[in-house]
Protein backbone atom coordinates (compact mmCIF):
# COMPACT_ATOMS: atom_id res chain seq x y z
CA UNK A 1 0.00 0.00 0.00
CA UNK A 2 2.85 2.37 0.83
CA UNK A 3 4.49 1.73 -2.57
CA UNK A 4 1.18 2.47 -4.29
CA UNK A 5 0.83 5.73 -2.36
CA UNK A 6 4.40 6.80 -3.18
CA UNK A 7 3.90 5.90 -6.84
CA UNK A 8 0.73 7.98 -6.94
CA UNK A 9 2.59 10.91 -5.35
CA UNK A 10 5.31 10.70 -7.99
CA UNK A 11 2.74 10.66 -10.79
CA UNK A 12 0.90 13.66 -9.29
CA UNK A 13 4.12 15.64 -8.89
CA UNK A 14 5.03 14.90 -12.49
CA UNK A 15 1.61 16.09 -13.62
CA UNK A 16 1.96 19.32 -11.61
CA UNK A 17 5.39 20.05 -13.04
CA UNK A 18 4.24 19.54 -16.62
CA UNK A 19 1.03 21.59 -16.28
CA UNK A 20 2.46 24.60 -14.47
CA UNK A 21 3.84 27.50 -16.53
CA UNK A 22 7.61 27.36 -16.96
CA UNK A 23 8.57 30.77 -15.62
CA UNK A 24 12.17 31.07 -14.61
CA UNK A 25 12.10 34.45 -12.89
CA UNK A 26 10.61 35.91 -9.74
CA UNK A 27 7.26 37.46 -10.74
CA UNK A 28 6.93 39.60 -7.59
CA UNK A 29 10.40 41.10 -8.05
CA UNK A 30 9.68 41.51 -11.76
CA UNK A 31 6.60 43.55 -10.86
CA UNK A 32 8.77 45.86 -8.76
CA UNK A 33 11.30 46.24 -11.57
CA UNK A 34 8.45 46.93 -14.02
CA UNK A 35 6.90 49.56 -11.73
CA UNK A 36 10.26 51.33 -11.35
CA UNK A 37 11.51 51.14 -14.94
CA UNK A 38 8.76 50.28 -17.41
CA UNK A 39 5.38 51.47 -16.16
CA UNK A 40 5.86 55.05 -17.34
CA UNK A 41 5.57 53.85 -20.95
CA UNK A 42 3.84 50.50 -20.45
CA UNK A 43 1.26 51.10 -17.70
CA UNK A 44 -1.35 48.34 -17.73
CA UNK A 45 0.41 46.59 -20.59
CA UNK A 46 -0.05 49.51 -22.96
CA UNK A 47 2.51 51.50 -24.90
CA UNK A 48 2.36 55.30 -24.78
CA UNK A 49 4.95 55.67 -27.55
CA UNK A 50 3.48 53.22 -30.07
CA UNK A 51 -0.07 52.15 -29.25
CA UNK A 52 0.07 49.33 -31.81
CA UNK A 53 2.88 47.53 -29.99
CA UNK A 54 1.52 46.87 -26.52
CA UNK A 55 2.45 44.20 -24.01
CA UNK A 56 -0.92 42.50 -24.51
CA UNK A 57 -0.62 38.86 -25.51
CA UNK A 58 -2.12 39.37 -28.99
CA UNK A 59 0.46 42.04 -29.81
CA UNK A 60 3.34 40.07 -28.31
CA UNK A 61 2.33 37.12 -30.48
CA UNK A 62 1.83 39.31 -33.56
CA UNK A 63 5.33 40.74 -33.26
CA UNK A 64 6.93 37.42 -32.20
CA UNK A 65 7.66 38.69 -28.69
CA UNK A 66 5.60 36.17 -26.66
CA UNK A 67 8.55 34.37 -25.09
CA UNK A 68 10.89 35.01 -22.20
CA UNK A 69 13.90 35.07 -24.53
CA UNK A 70 12.36 37.64 -26.88
CA UNK A 71 11.31 39.91 -24.03
CA UNK A 72 14.70 39.62 -22.32
CA UNK A 73 16.43 40.52 -25.59
CA UNK A 74 14.17 43.57 -26.04
CA UNK A 75 14.73 44.77 -22.47
CA UNK A 76 18.47 44.15 -22.66
CA UNK A 77 19.13 45.73 -26.07
CA UNK A 78 16.21 48.10 -26.57
CA UNK A 79 14.72 48.78 -30.00
CA UNK A 80 13.41 51.88 -31.75
CA UNK A 81 12.19 54.28 -29.04
CA UNK A 82 12.74 51.78 -26.23
CA UNK A 83 16.07 52.23 -24.48
CA UNK A 84 18.42 49.38 -23.67
CA UNK A 85 18.47 48.38 -20.01
CA UNK A 86 21.75 46.43 -20.15
CA UNK A 87 24.00 48.08 -17.61
CA UNK A 88 21.04 49.66 -15.81
CA UNK A 89 19.40 46.41 -14.72
CA UNK A 90 21.07 43.19 -13.65
CA UNK A 91 20.52 40.02 -15.65
CA UNK A 92 18.36 38.81 -12.75
CA UNK A 93 16.24 41.99 -12.94
CA UNK A 94 15.80 41.48 -16.67
CA UNK A 95 14.85 37.80 -16.22
CA UNK A 96 12.34 38.77 -13.54
CA UNK A 97 10.75 41.63 -15.45
CA UNK A 98 10.45 39.46 -18.57
CA UNK A 99 8.77 36.79 -16.45
CA UNK A 100 6.40 39.40 -15.03
CA UNK A 101 5.51 40.82 -18.46
CA UNK A 102 4.80 37.39 -19.93
CA UNK A 103 2.76 36.38 -16.89
CA UNK A 104 0.72 39.59 -16.99
CA UNK A 105 0.14 39.28 -20.73
CA UNK A 106 -1.20 35.76 -20.27
CA UNK A 107 -3.52 37.05 -17.53
CA UNK A 108 -4.77 39.91 -19.73
CA UNK A 109 -3.09 42.65 -17.68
Amino acid sequence: MRKLFLGLCVVCMGWLVTTMPAFAGDIAHGGQVFASNCAACHIGGGNVVNGAKTLKLADLEKYEMASLEAIKTQVTNGKSAMPAFAGRLTSEDIEDVATYVLDQSEKGW
